[in-house]
């Protein structure tokens, strides 16, 4: 009937942003080879396929890339920092050491 393929979709996007945790933050242009999985978090300075998405978590998935608009309150491991940084209405946080 087709719903696996939905339903494999949205598991994906589902695990893109449960126990969120991206490559980097400050990275303004896309990664040149990007792996399936994964996530970055899309600085205001972003070109390419990424400019005008400032903050949103770009996942690569199915060899594309999709967005996601974080909500207030979402934490996420900035793995090129070493740190935890949380969501407020003036973006993401600069980050607590782990």
């Amino acid at each position: 009937s087709g719903w696996a393929a939905g339903m494999d979709a949205n598991l994906k996007r589902l695990g893109a942003v449960v126990s969120l945790s991206v490559i980097d933050r400050d990275l303004a242009t896309p990664a040149a080879s990007p792996a399936n999985g994964d996530r970055y978090i899309v600085p205001a300075a972003a070109t390419g396929v990424w400019a005008g998405r400032t903050d949103q978590i770009a996942v690569r998935i199915a060899g594309v890339w999709e967005y996601h608009v974080p909500k207030i309150g979402w934490t996420c491991f900035v793995e090129d920092e070493g740190v935890l940084s949380v969501y407020k209405a003036t973006g993401w946080s600069t980050g607590i050491a782990v």
